[in-house]
């Protein structure tokens, strides 16, 4: 059991570096049984600091030291102090060098972290602290130095050798090996730094930027792996292009590259010019990778490109400020994806995703604000919260300040703090200072954890032809904080007549209206807003676009939401009131479930998406989400004490219920869809990947009919597809079914079809995993025995462990807690090889107060077990003692 408790660090305490690094040269001499590393570092005293020499405190963990000089001193033991994180050195003079040799392991290093192997394969994960693991350093973001890197090692093995920035020089060496020198001509933080040897092929082409200047591009993949590029490469360069477009951000070097690599614990990473990605990433053709995978890839080369300007010019001056980047980046990268495809689907798709994973992160005891006040680990706040709703931040400051505010203020932004290490604060000034506002009390944003909610009333007065909407706003206590200070909440409204139309809409004192839809700012507890000149009792059409992460509260009943569905201008309001409407269709049928009554589901719900269903003029996109029900993580989220038995049983018979009463026109949208399927290639673009999203919900729910023309009807589409994303949905289609042979074949084709394709087969695990059908963890268990599974890598843990907890409710919170127990012994196994991993998988069981009394017992003595179990790293043991405060 951990005797000592582990270090908070606090915000509070930032105080910036006593000594700087003008210039840090590597060399990297890289064996099969462990590497050498060779850092000379060019530093001076930091003249913000002050006078005098203090000591030098170099991070470093694991690293065996060979020999420190101290500028061109070889310095003895007895010069110097050495732990097992610190190197503390005592320079004589303001301007030095140090000299370091160390010996490190990657080839046994599991944690993925620093210098480590992967498939043969040399890489590097420096972010947020590895760098320390690689050499001894000033490991902090707001230490930037230009960076000179040598890599050796033998040819044969590793033809491939990459650094950051531009190429200078290479060539031959000694007993079959050859070198490669790397020059980054731009200020970075160490986290920033990366290597890569390998074996490798690349898919070259290149970029012409706004200014003339041709950028060569290339990704990096295993040879298997080549002719699946080609769609990241697509992306990379409509990124590159759009971010010129939107921001005015152009390239700075002249290579931009991508590397592949199989075990990696993130998405992918910012390296300057040299970005190294999870391979499920990168990786994506028509026979390997769903539409999903595809706008995941999309997506994530946006991301990481995005991030040259929006995380490496400007970079985070220290970890609290995470969200400098990531939430910037996640609204950049958001902003292209809507361009890419449709505008209003990734916006319900992005807040399904935050209402039912971020609202639940905020609402459970590893809830932080957007900047944190504290951590033990930072590697556990790479969350939904600094991301997702750090997106939603900056959203806001566009919503109130518009598209062209919101330009000059980025513009600012980055030509006032290119090359430097900054904060939120900066950010937001600079968004101040462009606009001439004010954004002080928007500020609380960033400091106030928690969900805030907005409670709305409404009030009319015919005879004055007045209409006022009262706005009560409040946010629950955190773990950081009991007492919430008023938030700005930008809402976008519109009020309709009782025909639908859009009503004008002018406040009262307002010389004249505002059009028919408008944000307005609650910035008080509580808060009224009269429009004057309506002429009949409006429906308001509340928070369009979803304009703040609120939880939004307006007694509208069943047909005032079916109302909204059919009228609303506002195509992402029309969807939610079509959710709002389940949910309550739901709850009823919760309730009813847990009195023991027959269900009896309102039909008002079969109509109206019975209506969606056969308006043909609809985006086919739109439909299929509209037709998606919230899923049993959302209905587990909104719930005061969830039912696991209840929420399942009631969104099952619900999800028949319109299969049996809309078969019809499900059969219909399915053939038409597959037919179109059938007789036209494969293109990656969002028409198409709408009409198979309909197509593939439509055949979902036809299956829980269960008659033979489905089954005949899926097999084909199983057989005969041409694309992962309509093959992969029949094989689920089939696991979910009660065709158990049929189901049993299906599997061992697509097994036997894809075995030497890794990616597809953590979808093979996935299926399986999530499958609701009894005997879950039995499933589970044998999936680990499979020879295709390896708990060392993080794509199979989060295929099979993340899919089976996160989305397998109804067996994980198996009642005899066989779930929790196994998570928790996962959980232990993986804190020795992989921490990050570890605590991450973690999340089910730090939520259980939201279940019964006998639940929480379960999943809190689990806990306990994994607390009691031995040495944790920081990563776990954050996580798990938070969770029992």
């Amino acid at each position: 059991m951990r005797t000592e408790q582990p270090k908070m660090i606090y915000l509070k305490d930032y105080q910036a570096p006593e000594y700087l690094i003008d210039e840090t040269h590597l060399t990297f001499e890289l064996f099969e049984d462990h590497s050498l590393v060779h850092a000379q570092l060019v530093m001076r005293r930091n003249p913000a600091r002050g006078a005098g020499l203090p000591p030098l405190v170099l991070d470093g963990q694991q690293l065996e030291l060979l020999s420190v000089s101290l500028s061109d001193q070889l310095l003895e033991a007895g010069d110097y102090q050495l732990d097992d994180s610190y190197l503390t050195l005592h320079p004589a003079s303001a301007s030095f060098t140090v000299d370091t040799s160390v010996r490190i392991h990657p080839e046994s290093n599991t944690a993925l972290e620093g210098l480590y192997k992967s498939s043969g394969m040399f890489c590097t994960q420096c972010e947020a602290e590895g760098f320390r693991k690689i050499t001894y350093y000033l490991d902090r973001p707001d230490v930037m130095s230009k960076f000179t890197t040598t890599v050796v090692a033998e040819q044969h093995r590793y033809p491939v050798l990459l650094s950051n920035g531009n190429p200078i020089a290479s060539g031959p060496g000694e007993d079959g090996r050859h070198w490669a020198t790397w020059e980054d001509p731009f200020m970075k933080p160490a986290y920033l730094f990366a290597l890569v040897a390998g074996d490798l092929w690349c898919v070259e082409d290149s970029f012409c930027t706004m200014s003339g200047r041709d950028v060569a591009l290339r990704i990096y993949v295993e040879p298997e792996n080549i002719d699946k590029c080609q769609h990241a490469m697509n992306s990379l360069k409509k990124s590159m292009r759009w971010d010129e477009q939107t921001y005015g951000r152009e390239y700075d070097l002249d290579i931009f590259m991508i590397v592949a690599v199989n075990d990696f614990n993130m998405g992918a990473m910012e390296n300057k010019g040299l970005n190294i990605f999870n391979s499920s990433a990168v990786l994506a053709r028509a026979e390997t990778a769903t539409d999903g995978a595809h706008q995941r890839v999309e997506g994530i080369v946006a991301h990481e490109y995005f991030h040259n300007w929006s995380g490496n010019r400007v970079t985070c001056r220290d970890w609290f400020q995470l969200s400098l980047k990531e939430g910037f980046t996640v609204f950049r990268d958001a902003g292209f994806s809507s361009d890419m495809n449709s505008r209003t689907v990734k916006r319900i798709q992005d807040v399904a995703y935050l209402r039912t994973h971020q609202f639940a992160e905020d609402a459970g005891p590893m809830a932080h604000a957007v900047r944190p006040e504290s951590f033990i680990e930072i590697s556990n706040f790479y969350t939904l919260t600094v991301y997702e709703k750090g997106s939603e931040v900056v959203g806001m400051i566009h919503t109130l300040l518009g598209a062209e505010g919101f330009r000059q203020g980025s513009d600012l932004y980055f030509a006032r703090h290119d090359g430097q290490a900054v904060t939120c604060d900066d950010f937001v000034k600079a968004m101040e200072d462009a606009n001439g506002v004010d954004l002080t009390q928007f500020k609380r944003w960033y400091s106030q954890a928690g969900t805030p909610r907005l409670a709305v009333s409404e009030s009319y007065d015919a005879a004055a032809k007045t209409y006022s909407l009262t706005f009560r706003q409040s946010c629950p206590q955190t773990p950081d904080k009991v007492e919430k200070l008023p938030f700005v909440i930008p809402v976008e409204l519109g009020l309709l007549d009782s025909r639908g139309a859009a009503m004008a809409l002018r406040l009262a004192g307002e010389a004249s209206a505002q059009g028919t839809s408008r944000v307005i700012s609650v910035t008080e507890a509580e808060q009224t807003f009269t429009f004057v000149d309506v002429a009949e009792q409006p429906l308001p059409s509340l928070l369009r676009g979803f304009s703040a992460p609120v939880k939004l509260s307006f007694p509208y009943n069943r047909d005032q939401l079916m109302f909204l569905m059919q009228h609303d201008s506002d195509g992402f309001n029309r969807w939610d009131a079509g959710q709002q409407l389940a949910v309550q269709v739901l709850q009823e049928l919760i309730g009813q479930h847990q009195q023991g009554q027959a269900l009896v589901m309102d039909q008002r719900l079969v109509t109206a998406l019975g209506t969606v269903l056969a308006d043909e003029s609809l985006d086919q996109a739109m439909v299929a989400e509209m037709l998606s029900l919230p899923g049993e993580a959302y209905l587990t989220e909104i719930s005061e004490v969830a039912d696991v038995e209840a929420i399942h049983g009631a969104r099952e018979f619900a999800r028949k219920q319109l299969a049996e009463q809309l078969f019809d026109a499900l059969l219909k949208r399915y053939q038409d869809n597959r037919e179109l399927s059938r007789a036209t290639a494969y293109v990656a673009e969002s028409e198409h990947f709408a009409r198979r999203a309909l197509q593939n919900i439509t055949l979902s729910y036809l299956m829980l009919v269960g008659k033979p023309e489905v089954l005949a009807a899926t097999i084909e589409q199983f057989d005969s597809a041409d694309n992962m994303t309509e093959r992969l949905t029949a094989l689920a289609v089939l696991v979910n079914s009660p065709f158990e042979a049929e189901r049993a074949q299906a599997l061992a084709v697509f097994a036997e079809n894809f075995k030497d394709n890794a990616l597809v087969m953590d979808q093979w695990f996935s299926v399986q995993a999530a499958s609701p059908l009894p005997g879950g963890l039995a499933r589970v268990k044998a999936l680990m025995e499979h020879p295709a599974f390896n708990i060392k890598n993080p794509n199979k843990v989060r295929a099979v462990f993340g899919a089976f907890a996160g989305q397998n409710l109804i067996n994980f919170h198996a009642g005899d807690g066989s779930g929790y127990r196994f998570l928790a012994d996962l959980v232990i196994q993986l804190n020795a090889i992989n921490p990050q991993i570890a605590s991450r998988q973690l999340a089910p069981l730090t939520r259980w107060r939201k279940y019964d009394s006998a639940r929480q017992a379960l999943m809190k003595a689990e806990l306990e077990r994994i607390r009691a179990s031995g040495e944790l790293s920081s990563d776990v043991f954050e996580v798990v003692s938070k969770s029992l405060a």
